[in-house]
């Protein structure tokens, strides 16, 4: 799973360069787990590691570039975004 993770945190930083690498990687953490409790809550079957990329992959396509302005609306993620003072990229 590190793979991809790795893979979409790559897309994320070069659609948003707001983000630092430790942020795009928790961006994607968190819409990993998302989709996949949300389906497994909706009571689908688990489609794999594979379709999780595919979706997750479409949503940074589709929102990537402006997902830093989320914080500022859903303050329940500013403790996982917060921007790092010594940002690494």
């Amino acid at each position: 799973m590190n793979d991809y993770h790795e893979r979409l945190a790559q897309l994320l930083l070069e659609k948003n360069d707001s983000l630092s690498y430790n942020q795009a990687r928790t961006w994607v953490e968190l819409m990993w787990e998302d989709f996949e409790t949300t389906a497994a809550k909706a009571g689908r079957d688990y489609l794999g590691s594979e379709m999780t990329e595919r979706i997750v992959r479409q949503w940074i396509e589709n929102y990537g570039g402006r997902l830093h302005d989320f914080v500022a609306k859903n303050p329940k993620y500013k403790d996982f975004l917060i921007q790092d003072k010594n940002k690494l990229n």
